[in-house]
């Protein structure tokens, strides 16, 4: 059975904005809320906020970026969002572009592979209560977190291409998409996933995938809606790299051809609701144990009413 979730559309300015989506998930059979990285409200305060106004609903991070914080406070941080809320929480990383590496770090990683693998093995052993010694390439942790009863912290990994896919078969607990179609988490991604996983000698880890999606309305383009959910990831040579692989291409394209790429090749969700299920369903066909409904481009194109319609809409469906 595949779970449905919701992501916060949009950066939160303030904290109280991220209420409706706390109490959709908390009166819905959704099963958790989601935001990904966010340089105005940080993620953990803004969930902590919405526990503290009476919405204590599961969290997950998808992902927050390995540069802005280091292994210890990322441990510290996921198990208080874990404490404040009550529930487990998946806390995903990602080791961010390249260029962001370089500006933050002073130079990016010579292998991201590496510095992914060792972020999730010291916040791993951080999170057991262990004494950590760890001299990586990347990073480096003697210290301990202090026992403390808590919910379950789940590690995710972000993934998008095969080399990270095998670092989370590896290592992770949830393998976290962003803009991957169906089809090559199915073809791509999960044999890499599954083949680490035996290698290791562990379980695989399940699989979230947050889908850009988008009810179809009267005098509102799809290309346009998903362009604005997108931009910038049609930027970012790992996301075009990724799409490459899956057949979507949208280098060398205008902005709008690249947007009806995504809706083309199934990295964007758009339809009626019967179309829009069925793409969804090709997620669960797939393997994928979680979807995640991100309609940022319906808030950004037609505002908040808009994204939260869409999402009672489809989580109605998708969830009966």
């Amino acid at each position: 059975m595949t779970d449905y979730s919701v992501l916060v559309p949009f950066l939160p300015r303030r904290p109280e904005q991220l209420l409706p989506y706390a109490a959709l998930v908390n009166w819905t059979r959704a099963e958790r809320l989601w935001q990904g990285q966010a340089l105005l409200i940080e993620p953990h305060q803004g969930f902590a906020y919405a526990a503290g106004e009476g919405f204590r609903v599961p969290a997950g991070l998808g992902v927050t970026l390995m540069p802005f914080r280091h292994p210890y406070e990322a441990a510290l941080q996921a198990r208080s969002l874990a404490m404040a809320t009550g529930h487990p929480a998946i806390a995903g990383f990602g080791p961010g572009a390249r260029s962001l590496q370089q500006g933050i770090l002073g130079a990016p990683y010579r292998s991201p592979l590496t510095a992914a693998r060792e972020y999730l093995t010291a916040v791993r052993a951080l999170l057991s209560g262990k004494v950590v010694r760890l001299d990586g390439e990347y990073f480096t942790v003697h210290a301990q977190l202090p026992p403390a009863a808590a919910p379950e912290v789940k590690l995710g990994l972000g993934v998008l291409r095969p080399g990270m896919a095998g670092v989370a078969g590896e290592l992770a607990d949830v393998a976290i998409t962003w803009l991957t179609p169906a089809a090559y988490i199915r073809d791509t991604l999960l044999p890499a996933i599954r083949k680490s996983a035996v290698e290791a000698g562990r379980p695989a880890p399940t699989v979230t995938a947050i889908v850009p999606v988008a009810l179809e309305r009267p005098g509102t383009d799809p290309a346009e809606v998903a362009l604005a959910s997108n931009a910038a990831h049609l930027q970012g040579p790992h996301y075009l790299d990724m799409l490459r692989r899956a057949g979507v291409h949208v280098h060398g394209s205008s902005p709008q051809d690249a947007a009806r790429a995504l809706i083309k090749g199934g990295a964007f969700v758009s339809g009626d609701l019967d179309t829009v299920c069925a793409e969804l369903d090709r997620y669960r066909e797939a393997g994928v144990d979680e979807v995640v409904l991100n309609v940022t481009g319906v808030y950004k194109a037609c505002g908040h009413q808009a994204a939260m319609d869409d999402l009672k809409q489809i989580l109605a469906a998708v969830t009966r």
